[in-house]
């Protein structure tokens, strides 16, 4: 099974510098949305480091999908951390990233931050992941509604990243691990902070649903539609298909 892929991304409306980055390789099965921490050119380079270290660890590494994906994020952890002690205006540069493989009909998760990972099957969409902050634990148990979490005044502080500490692959507190099937009449959503702080999961749905073939269409769209929600923060909208995959509003080609 091989899943097609779009991606979008966007500054937003209030923001100068796009500190979020992406990479997929449909091919292979690989999907990553890494949103930087830190602040204007800090913030963008530890998210830049954190693709290419991803990308180079991936393509090198035969080893099975969870210590493949373990592996791949700890060095870019490390490789972020030991950059950001050599110079002032690269200090306290983090990021915050989800990072999918898909394979013989599962898909391994390596997940640290408040980005998320939706998996959209049969009408429904569900988060695979959990936002590592306080907001993002209180929604998860069932303290706060959606909608609350979304308007919440701590709603972007995280107690895990990608940067601010060394870090090695088994650490407990460090990377989130999921695993489930992916089917092949599923899709996945991949997503920063700034499409779901201004979207909530059943208008992420009703967009979906709009797929006809084309993925990039559906990640324009839902950048779009956070645009016109605010647009307070960068977007990223990173979108998986399986052949089978058919959104309400069309047919796929």
């Amino acid at each position: 099974m091989t899943p097609v892929a779009g991606a979008a991304t966007d500054t937003g409306l209030l923001r100068e510098h796009n500190e979020d980055r992406y990479w997929m390789d449909a091919a292979r099965g690989v999907f990553l949305v890494v949103d930087g921490v830190g602040g204007q050119a800090a913030g963008e380079l530890a998210a830049q480091i954190a693709v290419e270290t991803i990308r180079e660890s991936l393509s090198q590494d035969g080893a099975p999908a969870e210590v493949r994906v373990r592996g791949a994020i700890t060095r870019a952890n490390n490789r972020i951390f030991l950059l950001a002690q050599a110079g002032e205006e690269h200090r306290g540069m983090a990021c915050v990233l989800t990072l999918a493989l898909v394979a013989e009909g599962s898909v391994t998760i390596g997940h640290v931050g408040d980005s998320r990972l939706y998996l959209i099957w049969a009408g429904a969409i569900r988060k695979l992941t959990s936002d590592h902050s306080p907001v993002g634990e209180d929604e998860d148990a069932g303290l706060l509604s959606e909608e609350e979490a979304m308007l919440h005044p701590r709603r972007n502080e995280v107690f895990r990243d990608v940067g601010s500490q060394p870090r090695e692959m088994e650490d407990r507190d460090f990377i989130e691990i999921r695993r489930c099937r992916f089917r092949d009449d599923a899709a996945l959503l991949l997503s920063s902070d700034g499409l779901t702080d201004q979207l909530t999961a059943a208008q992420v749905r009703s967009i979906t649903d709009r797929y006809d073939g084309d993925p990039a269409r559906v990640a324009a769209d839902l950048v779009e539609a956070a645009n016109q929600a605010g647009g307070k923060d960068n977007i990223t909208a990173l979108f998986v298909a399986g052949p089978r995959f058919r959104g309400r509003g069309g047919v796929t080609r």
